[in-house]
């Protein structure tokens, strides 16, 4: 089947730490093994406070191999878990509790959030890793989270169903297929779920495929994103999210 015009497909590995990577890496093998595909990496600089990236010299030679295969990376928060007090009120309980405990963006002030994200790019830029998007965990970004990112130069953010041209703040639709696997029940909903976003998805241009590291614990998950990859190449091009969007108008 030849490749469409237009059609891509981004693999993009979220909650990418030196804690991590080990679940990932037999994974990424088995993706190089298919060809060059390119990977957005959504690093966290300081993964769950558990020390910062800097402080683990193996998995930065790992990032570096990475960027150097055409990867891209991404800043994915700062610290990758919500520690600010919870609302009085039902939706943040929802968001910030039940649907994930780790939506970092979630609740902070506009100068907390805008010193998370410049010490983020400054580390990055350390490293002399390009970074060009900013992704909050668990997508969760709030209006004053949102005005921190004015002025930074960061080239795009996203949501779940949308790629976020900057500084602009232009939508571009990419449908993100995602699993819940904490349980045996949410990972049969999900890969019903999945499925079917697979099929409703043929028609956009870019299908983004959002991998957590709980997924690589489960054979189901993993067997369920090799399948979607390997259906998917044939027709589609595998690009990182930042190559996707310089070639948009």
């Amino acid at each position: 089947m030849p490749i469409e015009r237009g059609k891509a497909v981004a693999v993009v590995l979220h909650d990418v730490a030196p804690q991590t990577w080990p679940l990932y890496a037999p994974f990424v093998a088995a993706l190089d093994a298919l060809g060059p595909i390119p990977l957005t990496l959504l690093v966290v600089p300081d993964y769950h406070h558990r020390g910062a990236l800097t402080a683990h010299p193996r998995f930065r030679a790992v990032i570096e191999a990475r960027i150097g295969q055409g990867d891209e990376v991404a800043l994915h928060g700062y610290f990758h878990c919500d520690d600010a007090p919870l609302r009085p009120n039902p939706i943040d309980l929802i968001r910030r509790r039940l649907y994930t405990h780790e939506g970092e963006f979630a609740a902070l002030d506009t100068h907390e959030a805008r010193d998370r994200l410049e010490r983020g790019h400054a580390l990055f830029t350390q490293l002399g890793w390009p970074v060009n998007g900013f992704v909050a965990p668990a997508w969760l970004l709030n209006r004053t989270a949102r005005a921190a990112l004015a002025g930074l130069p960061f080239l795009y953010t996203s949501t779940p169903t949308e790629l976020i041209r900057l500084p602009e703040w232009r939508p571009r639709a990419a449908p993100s297929l995602v699993w819940s696997a904490r349980s045996a029940w949410r990972r049969r909903i999900s890969r019903f779920w999945n499925e079917r976003r697979l099929r409703q998805s043929a028609d956009q241009d870019l299908i983004r495929l959002g991998l957590h590291p709980v997924d690589m614990h489960h054979g189901e998950a993993r067997a369920f994103w090799l399948r979607a990859i390997r259906e998917l190449l044939p027709s589609r091009q595998a690009l990182t999210k930042i190559e996707w969007l310089r070639r948009m108008p």
